[in-house]
C-alpha cells in the first residue's frame, strides 16, 4: 500500500464510519478498486487501526461527556443503591438527567455489547472472510439503504432509551459487523424505530461504539503479537490521523443531519453504490 492509498482509505474510513454508508464496506470496495489484496493492507490490521483513529474522534467530540459519565459511574459504584434506580426509564442526556443519566447510559452501553460480543465470538472467522467478497458488500449496502428509508415510518420520535431498547440496538450493531451494513446507520435507525429521540439516538450510537472498537483493537493487537504478523508501518501512520480528523467532521455532521430528518437521503447513495458495485464486480 502506497502513502496516497493509505490517505484515501483513511479518509474513507473517517467519513464513512459515522456517515450511514458503511465504513467497512467502503474500505473493502476501495481496496478492490485500487487493486489491493488483503495481504497488501496487512489482512484487516489497517482497518482496525483506522477504526481506532475514528474512536479517538468520538473521544474528542464527547470528551466532556465521557469524563462526566466515568466520574458519575465510579461514584455510583461506591454507592450501589443508586444503580437500580438509574436503570428506570428516563433521559440519558447527562446535561438534563445528571448523575443518574450517566449511570443509565453506562448500563445501556454494557447491555448493547452483549449481542455484539456473542456474535463476534461465534462467527469471527465468517465475518473476517466476508471482507474478501465485494459482491456481498454491495448487497449489504442496498440493505443499509432500505434501513435508512424505513426511518420515514417514524418521523417524530420523542421517547427515551430503556434496557430492552438498548439490547435491540446492540443486535443491530452485531449485524453491522458484516461489511456493507452501516454501524451508525443501523444503530441510529433501530433506535429511531423504537421511538427514541433523534439526538439521543445519535449520541448513544457513537458512545456505544467506544468499548466495541477499543476491544476489537486490543484483540487484533494480541493476535498480531501471538502470530508475529508484521505489516508496513507507513500506511498505519498516515491512515490513522486522517481517519481521526475526518471522523470529527463526520460525527458533528451526522448529529445535525439526524436532527434535521435528513438521514434517509443517504439511502439513495447506498442504493447507487450497491447497484453499481454489483454490476462492476459481476
Amino acid at each position: 500500500m502506497t502513502w496516497w492509498e493509505a490517505i484515501i482509505l483513511g479518509l474513507v474510513q473517517g467519513l464513512a464510519e459515522f456517515l450511514p454508508i458503511s465504513s467497512s464496506g467502503h474500505l473493502v470496495l476501495g481496496q478492490h478498486v485500487l487493486g489491493l489484496s488483503e495481504t497488501a493492507v496487512g489482512d484487516i490490521t489497517f482497518e482496525v487501526f483506522v477504526h481506532f483513529g475514528t474512536t479517538l474522534s468520538i473521544i474528542t467530540v464527547y470528551r466532556k461527556r465521557i469524563i462526566r459519565i466515568l466520574g458519575d459511574l465510579f461514584g455510583a459504584i461506591r454507592s450501589p443503591s443508586t444503580i437500580g434506580a438509574a436503570v428506570l426509564a428516563g433521559t440519558v442526556d447527562t446535561e438534563k438527567g445528571g448523575s443518574a443519566a450517566s449511570v443509565r447510559i453506562s448500563i445501556y452501553v454494557l447491555i448493547s455489547m452483549i449481542p455484539t460480543g456473542i456474535v463476534y465470538v461465534m462467527f469471527k472467522d465468517q465475518l473476517e472472510a466476508a471482507f474478501s467478497d465485494p459482491r456481498l458488500v454491495c448487497m449489504m449496502l442496498i440493505v443499509t439503504g432500505v434501513l435508512l428509508l424505513l426511518t420515514r415510518l417514524r418521523p417524530n420520535p420523542s421517547g427515551v432509551l430503556s434496557p430492552l431498547k438498548a439490547f435491540v440496538v446492540g443486535i443491530a450493531q452485531s449485524f453491522a459487523m458484516i461489511p456493507g451494513i452501516s454501524r451508525s446507520g443501523s444503530t441510529i435507525c433501530t433506535a429511531l424505530y423504537q421511538n427514541v429521540d433523534r439526538k439521543e439516538a445519535a449520541d448513544f450510537s457513537f458512545l456505544m461504539l467506544l468499548p466495541v472498537v477499543i476491544g476489537a483493537t486490543l484483540l487484533k493487537t494480541l493476535d498480531m503479537l501471538e502470530t508475529g504478523v508484521t505489516t508496513d508501518v507507513l500506511p498505519l501512520v498516515l491512515g490513522t490521523p486522517v481517519a481521526y480528523v475526518s471522523g470529527i467532521f463526520a460525527i458533528r455532521a451526522v448529529v445535525i443531519l439526524v436532527q434535521r430528518h435528513s438521514l434517509q437521503y443517504f439511502a439513495f447513495y447506498c442504493f447507487a453504490v450497491g447497484i453499481l458495485g454489483l454490476i462492476l464486480f459481476s
